[in-house]
């Protein structure tokens, strides 16, 4: 039996470039981890069937959950014969933006990795990951990191000053294909540096223009959709917060705090209006 953490990624960017000829948008995307996490059990069965438990209403166990997908993947690849049970205790909030089905993935197979003793390395892994799903890659190595093509090409920053988040999730739900289908590229040709000036300051560990570098070019689009992602987004900032910015293709909104006490403010300010919210570390 071997356990995993997997931990919810935010974005510091997410830039849009074009969309590509095989209906992806090639995008630019500065991400990192936080101290949210899934926990992931995976075990050995005398069958061979992938088996996923999971105690959440809203979460598959069958073939469309993303950490059955990896695991049929890493038998089939390797030729694996036994069957696994997964079991996913989830923190992390479902379809909030944050990657917690891509995490799960992830996990499941650094898990199998381990327990079936393949001695693969995390780039070996990240390769294989990229045909679960876009944001998987990231994951595996559960770092700071900027993920161009469709999000699967990943190459590894440095740490980000210590800082705390606060992430709230309001009670809307968002289609991440809607909200790609709704952006038009030419209307936000300046966003495409937002990414660059995001990385120069981590390698700076520059926290100030890290936050000021916040950007994610599908924001305005969810909020459009749901204008509650802005107002949360303006009562973090008018707490105090050093930076906010919805990660992902949304809902979830989350805001940078250098200091506790700072964060402890955002995070009041916020709980009354969202039934999902968490005062956590960003790791990277």
């Amino acid at each position: 039996m071997i356990y995993e953490k997997a931990p919810a990624k935010i974005n510091f960017t997410l830039d849009a470039l074009y969309k590509r000829n095989d209906g992806f948008h090639e995008v630019e995307m500065v991400m990192t981890t936080v101290d949210l996490n899934d926990r992931v059990t995976v075990e050995k069965r005398e069958d061979q069937r992938v088996v996923v438990q999971v105690d959440y209403n809203f979460v598959p166990e069958n073939a469309k959950n993303l950490a059955y997908k990896a695991a049929m993947l890493m038998k089939e690849t390797y030729q694996i014969q036994q069957g696994v049970t997964i079991v996913l205790e989830k923190e992390i909030p479902v379809s909030a933006g944050l990657g917690g089905g891509s995490a799960d993935a992830a996990a499941t197979m650094r898990a199998m990795n381990r327990l079936f003793e393949l001695g693969l390395s995390l780039d070996d892994l990240s390769r294989l990951a990229s045909q679960v799903g876009s944001d998987v890659p990231f994951c595996i190595y559960s770092k700071t990191a900027v993920c161009t093509g469709h999000g699967e090409k990943v190459r590894l920053l440095k740490r980000p000053p210590k800082a705390w988040v606060v992430i709230a999730k309001p009670n809307v739900g968002i289609s991440t294909p809607c909200v790609f289908q709704a952006l038009r590229i030419e209307e936000t040709p300046q966003q495409a540096t937002q990414s660059d000036a995001c990385i120069k300051a981590i390698e700076d560990g520059d926290y100030k223009q890290i936050c000021a570098s916040l950007s994610n070019s599908l924001e305005a689009i969810s909020m459009d959709m749901h204008p509650d992602i802005q107002k949360l987004k303006q009562n973090m900032l008018n707490s105090g917060a050093d930076g906010a910015l919805m990660s992902g293709s949304g809902p979830t909104v989350y805001s940078l705090a250098k200091h506790y006490k700072q964060a402890q403010n955002i995070y009041n300010a916020v709980h009354g209006c969202c039934n999902e919210v968490y005062l956590v570390r960003l790791l990277g």
